[in-house]
């Protein structure tokens, strides 16, 4: 059966056996950090030569353990926060497109989505912190043919699905995006979700949704914004029409848009209030955990490279501008300053069958990290049980806990410009 266990390839190594955020990297670097430190204690007075000689090997001894311990915190910050999953990402070297031509405005390039052949994928069981525990995170490397992506993508299966009380179900799917620059693998790792979620899932408290985290950093040095930019990346299309079909074709998932979600943090969150803005017929619910609306909002991204993708692609001017609202929940959750203006600015202009709940966060809480985003785990899919219809979960909406004041702090004038898309490269590059 797709999906299944028996599903599961040979292990095989993505990245070589020396992975960024393997243990293998991880304890190198610790025993060379050691090392370093030793070296000097046992051989600074033992050194013998010219008096330039033994300057230049102790300097190079006080260097190499300089070079060791700054590579060791920004390993140990690296698989906390899961900034690169990589050494690709890492260099600047990584491009996992391999045509972007232009697909239209529906991102399908005329083609038939309904006559393709099914996508059949192997998956392996993924490395890396976290990825092994709550019963285990898959992987597959994914070729979309219609966005001309090559890239992986990491699925989580809840506890019954293998259940074989079961084994007729069909399944709720939530897309889930990390930041820029950020891994998908960070959802599983830093946020922990799958281990949160779990006993949830157990005690019925939140519906058994399978949890797919895809690549998002495509290109090097730059963010997609999860927008088509015809010549450059099809980043839309891949996520919303490469990675659902995949996922339809190989397990047992609701149909769209009622089954679907997307849910990410920071330049994530920006992408999955856009795509299910621009697409309702293929998601019925976003969560945002410190987004914002304009593009320019992320100094990387191309899709604020011109006015007209900056507009195509803020979700504040798509609901403004729609004939028809679209039938859409949205959560949005972030402090004055960090996402909460972002969240009103939608709730301004939202009508009916949009719905939008706007949760502010105080300062106390945490800033624009996993400290902040990691605890809205629980809240997050409570609220998206209830919205998504999962009638068989006892779910029950707990983000009134971080209730919206009406009047929105002054603060975060910058964001605000943000939210309507009035803002400026010069203020987006005074973005902390």
């Amino acid at each position: 059966m797709p999906g299944n266990l028996h599903n599961l390839g040979p292990p095989i190594s993505l990245y070589g056996d020396m992975s960024l955020t393997g243990t293998p990297f991880l304890c190198t670097t610790v025993v060379l950090t050691a090392i370093a430190l030793l070296l000097p204690l046992v051989l600074w007075s033992r050194i013998r030569g010219p008096k330039p000689l033994r300057g230049a090997v102790r300097v190079l001894m006080l260097l190499f353990a300089q070079g060791t311990a700054v590579t060791l915190v920004f390993v140990l910050v690296n698989n906390q926060n899961g900034l690169y999953d990589d050494w690709a990402d890492l260099l600047g070297t990584g491009n996992h497109v391999q045509q972007a031509a232009d697909l239209g405005k529906d991102g399908t390039g005329g083609i038939a989505m309904r006559r393709l052949p099914a996508v059949r994928q192997t998956f392996t069981a993924a490395d890396g912190p976290g990825m092994h525990t709550a019963g285990g995170v898959r992987v597959t490397q994914l070729k979309g043919r219609v966005s001309g992506v090559n890239a992986e993508v990491y699925v989580w299966l809840p506890p019954q699905y293998d259940d074989p009380a079961y084994r007729h179900r069909k399944f709720p799917v939530v897309e889930l995006l990390p930041g820029y620059p950020g891994s998908a693998k960070a959802w599983f790792g830093a946020m922990r979700t799958h281990e949160q979620l779990l006993p949830l899932m157990r005690s019925g408290e939140v519906a058994p949704f399978i949890l797919v985290a895809p690549r998002t950093n495509l290109l090097a040095g730059v963010d997609t914004g999860c927008a088509n930019v015809p010549g450059q990346v099809n980043a839309d299309s891949w996520l919303s029409i490469d990675v659902p079909k995949m996922v339809k074709d190989n397990f047992r998932v609701q149909p769209a848009p009622h089954g679907w979600a997307v849910a990410g943090y920071s330049a994530g969150a920006h992408c999955a209030v856009k795509l299910a803005v621009a697409h309702p017929d293929r998601y019925r619910a976003a969560v945002s955990m410190s987004g914002y609306n304009d593009p320019i909002g992320e100094r990387n991204s191309l899709a604020a490279q011109t006015p007209a993708l900056r507009a195509a692609n803020n979700p504040f001017l798509l609901l403004r501008k729609a004939a028809v609202p679209p039938p859409v929940a949205l959560y949005l959750s972030g402090q004055s300053g960090d996402g909460y203006q972002a969240g009103a600015a939608l709730e301004s202009v939202a009508k009916a069958p949009t719905t939008v709940r706007v949760v502010f966060l105080p300062r106390s809480a945490g800033g624009h990290t996993m400290e902040l985003w990691r605890p809205q785990v629980d809240t997050v899919f409570r609220w998206l049980t209830l919205q998504m219809g999962q009638s068989r979960a006892k779910g029950r909406d707990t983000s009134v806990a971080g209730s919206t004041p009406r009047s929105p702090s002054t603060g975060g004038s910058r964001h605000e410009a943000l939210a309507s898309g009035s803002a400026s490269r010069a203020a987006a590059a005074r973005k902390p």
